[in-house]
């Protein structure tokens, strides 16, 4: 039954390998090239330069091109579940080729788990080895970037990939069983693959463990800063506030020393009645009398260091998804007529 599945697979896998195979170059001399530029511009701050400016640059350079690929890699488990998964039952069951295996001593149960094992592994060494080229190439660049929690990049990098490749291709697989039509069943993957991708991250993620909460002063050079964007009693401003290298799920408005919401009005009135300390009428003097409001704001935040628990958890929930649905298959594999 494996030789009779590797038979059937074996086109599909060989494109795979093949795409695969110029992705992995294309990456590995992107990462060579990324380490190229680190060490550049680290030697511009050992030489006296301005080291703040040249790593910048550095990110300016190649953190658009590492977003692409990071978009790029999220489309490939639901690549896999559409045209590996979605037509590895379905395109039996619609031409009736299952019925000369189910009359053989093979049950369906170990045909459906057979094919299941053998493509789906196939399918997450696919998800997984592109991830992991990925995480090599931009492991320079996501040190200093800092946003290893951003929806895509988190799950373009280590484990994750691996697990939605394994929920997408298992998915497919048991909506085909079901519609038994391939056309049908690809666009029902890639439209059901797409709505939980969506809800997880940002409905279930932010939950699965409490943030940490704490309070950030509003400094007069924070009030400047906030105003120059544009927002002091309107929608949290987070430039200059976030906290290094996590991250910030939620900012609360600016708040008084009573713990309520600065108003408008209570804003204009400061604005209008400058210190009395030769002030000018600019924003800047207003920020000495905005702090004696003790201004501050309210953010919740993952911490750095809970990155691989998330990773382990949102893992895991795929996964348990993935052996929830293939059980499912195997039931309606058993009680299905023909």
């Amino acid at each position: 039954m494996t030789w009779l599945t590797w038979r059937q697979f074996r086109a599909s896998a060989l494109a795979g390998l093949g795409g695969l195979a110029l992705l992995a170059a294309y990456l590995v001399h992107l990462g060579l090239a990324v380490r190229q530029g680190h060490d550049a511009y680290l030697s511009r701050c050992h030489s006296g330069g301005d080291c703040g400016r040249a790593l910048a640059q550095f990110l300016g350079e190649y953190q658009n091109t590492l977003l692409y690929l990071a978009g790029l890699l999220a489309l490939v488990p639901a690549a896999l579940g559409m045209f590996w998964g979605a037509p590895l039952v379905a395109r039996e069951l619609e031409a009736g080729t299952h019925r000369l295996v189910w009359n053989q001593s093979i049950t369906r149960t170990r045909w459906f788990t057979v094919k299941l094992l053998v493509v789906g592994m196939a399918a997450m060494a696919v998800a997984g080895l592109a991830s992991a080229l990925l995480t090599w190439a931009a492991s320079p660049v996501d040190r200093l970037a800092g946003d290893r929690f951003s929806t895509i990049v988190f799950g373009a990098r280590n484990l994750a990939p691996v697990a939605y490749a394994a929920f997408a291709f298992t998915l497919g697989t048991v909506i085909g069983l079901l519609v038994r039509r391939t056309l049908p069943a690809m666009a029902l993957t890639a439209v059901t693959f797409a709505i939980v991708q969506f809800v997880l991250p940002n409905v279930l993620r932010p939950h699965l463990m409490p943030p940490v909460t704490v309070s950030r002063p509003m400094t007069a050079a924070a009030i400047n800063e906030a105003r120059g964007l544009g927002s002091i009693t309107g929608a949290p401003v987070v430039k200059g506030l976030s906290v290094p290298d996590a991250w910030v799920s939620d900012v609360s408005e600016l708040l008084t020393a009573d713990g309520k919401p600065l108003s408008a009005d209570r804003f204009d009135r400061c604005f209008q009645d400058p210190p009395a300390t030769g002030a000018t009428g600019t924003f800047g003097d207003t920020a000495v009398c905005l702090g004696r409001l003790d201004l501050h704001v309210v953010l919740s935040y993952q911490p750095n260091h809970r990155y691989w628990v998330f990773q382990f958890l949102e893992s895991g929930i795929y996964l348990t998804l993935s052996g929830l649905l293939a059980g499912f298959g195997r039931w309606q594999v058993r009680r299905r007529v023909t």
